[in-house]
């Protein structure tokens, strides 16, 4: 087990693993791209991180910025109570557009590395909507660049000066909670601990250090009714000017007061660890390929994984390029090992079937807002991770992603599908989203074959072949009982009748049925 590339065959099989596990909704037609492509050409057009467009104004408490131009740079109001109002209306605007970007995901990896570090960096949304926005583009950027430039940037984010008390921070009273997930979360981890305040990686001492060296920093425009965008700044009389002394851990270092660039010297001081990439590392590769950290993958993977990233100077895109290439990512054996986050079971309805909303767009962003309270209801609200350290189901061992699943969630789960599928969609006014079943059906392979119907739907959603007996049961509900050749007469009727619903209706009620079923099956839970 390690790093060797894969040589095995490029079958649709491998292809839909690849692209479940770095999409969140990969559609039947991607994944016949993949194949065709070539595992090479498409794992280079999954690095790459398209351009977005910023969220837009639609709710009416938004008073300041135009209905359908964008907010990011707008002022609030002086009352403070217009401007608790524009905010609240900000922050609708912001979950809307966060749940858009990820059901109009491109063929790329982009959406599934923006949650990564959403749950990496896991700072909630702050006081100022503009504020969380350039977080979550700060992370956009960054999402497959360097990370050690990225948490350099992170550290004197806005959103994250808020979220972890460093615009407080200061030579009067300093303040120890960045410094200490600094350490413990995002860059060398924390270890077993070996001593009084040791942590295998870091002491007491460097997080007392560490808070030190952040001093100064604080932030200007929060709320502002005259600038339009909130920025940090740095005010050397906030800064302790005195030297700091590391740990054994980094070598003793000593670091002399450098102002404004002095956290930008701590952290190369920290990155002189290959700890620090192991530890990214590690959480990578159970984001992408397997929970299970075991001795073999440790010593192997893991290691191999962060000798390519030092070599790079902590560049994330040659270590993900090199796992996504390797035999040991297309091994049988991790196919279907992590289930599915929220996200990942809402998305891969929607986005596989074409299921968008295309009304107005205050219609569309409530539709997306409803979305995200989806992903609230079933345990992961995008922006709101329950802690520092992201949701439990990435870190917490040894359940892991079976955090998931319990008897609330799984039935809200089953409800959800339902109800789309079954019981007229999700509603806003009289407009309903509801999957997109036709444009499904039609982008399969051969849609008037209910075998390969159901093929095409097993090879989509399911990690492992399912069984004969699985797919005729799939297949008499799609042909409701009938021989194949009804649902073949089917389906070329509703050709013949486009736009008729006496002909579209009982070929989206009979795919409904099936995608119901199968978002139901223990199968389709897990990737």
């Amino acid at each position: 087990m390690s790093m060797t590339p894969y040589t095995g065959q490029w079958t649709k099989a491998e292809a839909a693993h690849l692209l479940r596990r770095t999409m969140f909704g990969p559609k039947n037609q991607q994944i016949l791209d993949a194949v065709s492509n070539g595992m090479n050409a498409t794992v280079a057009t999954l690095l790459q991180i398209p351009a977005v467009s910023p969220p837009l104004a639609f709710h009416p408490n938004e008073t300041v910025a135009t209905i359908g131009t964008t907010w990011v740079n707008s002022v609030y109001p002086a009352d403070p109570q217009l401007s608790q109002k524009v905010e609240n209306a900000r922050q609708m605007s912001l979950a809307a557009w966060l749940m858009e970007r990820v059901n109009e995901e491109t063929y790329s990896i982009a959406e599934k590395m923006c949650l990564f570090w959403q749950n990496h960096f896991s700072a909630s949304s702050s006081f100022d909507a503009r504020a969380s926005y350039d977080y979550h583009m700060l992370i956009r950027t960054h999402a497959l660049g360097n990370f050690k430039q990225f948490v350099k940037e992170i550290t004197v984010n806005p959103n994250m000066l808020l979220f972890l008390n460093g615009a407080s921070n200061n030579v009067f009273s300093p303040n120890e909670n960045y410094a200490r997930e600094l350490l413990e979360l995002y860059t060398i981890g924390k270890g077993p601990q070996i001593g009084p305040g040791d942590y295998t990686n870091y002491t007491e001492l460097d997080v007392s250090e560490g808070a030190k060296i952040l001093t100064g920093w604080t932030m200007d425009g929060l709320r502002s009714d005259t600038l339009t965008q909130v920025t940090s700044s740095f005010n050397i009389l906030w800064h302790d000017t005195t030297t700091k002394n590391m740990s054994n851990h980094f070598g003793n270092a000593v670091i002399t007061n450098g102002g404004a660039n002095e956290y930008k010297n701590y952290i190369n001081i920290i990155f002189q660890q290959d700890e620090v990439a192991k530890h990214i590392c590690r959480k990578l590769y159970r984001y992408y390929v397997n929970y299970d950290l075991t001795p073999t993958v440790e010593t192997t993977v893991i290691n191999e994984m962060a000798a390519t990233m030092v070599a790079n100077n902590y560049e994330v895109l040659p270590v993900l390029d090199e796992l996504f290439k390797s035999a040991h990512f297309y091994d049988v054996a991790i196919r279907g090992a992590i289930i599915r986050s929220p996200l990942d079971s809402v998305f891969a309805q929607f986005n596989s079937t074409h299921t968008a909303p295309t009304f107005t767009l205050e219609v569309n962003y409530e539709l997306l807002l409803n979305v995200y309270y989806f992903g609230e209801l079933l345990g992961q609200g995008y922006a709101e991770p329950p802690s520092v350290a992201g949701w439990p189901a990435f870190y917490q061992e040894p359940s892991f992603s079976k955090l998931w699943i319990n008897s609330t969630h799984l039935k809200n789960r089953f409800d959800i599908s339902s109800w789309i599928a079954l019981y007229g969609g999700i509603p806003v006014g009289t407009d309903n989203l509801v999957y997109n079943v036709l444009d499904f059906l039609n982008g399969l392979s051969v849609p008037d074959n209910a075998i390969l119907v159901i093929q095409d739907i097993c090879d989509l959603y399911f990690p492992k072949d399912v069984g004969a007996t699985t797919k005729t049961i799939l297949k008499s509900i799609l042909t409701n009982g009938q021989p194949d050749f009804e649902w073949t007469d089917q389906y070329n009727d509703y050709l013949a009748h486009i736009g008729d619903p006496t002909y579209e209706d009982p070929v989206k009620a009979r795919v409904n049925l099936v995608l119901d079923q199968v978002f139901h099956m223990p199968q389709f839970h897990v990737m």
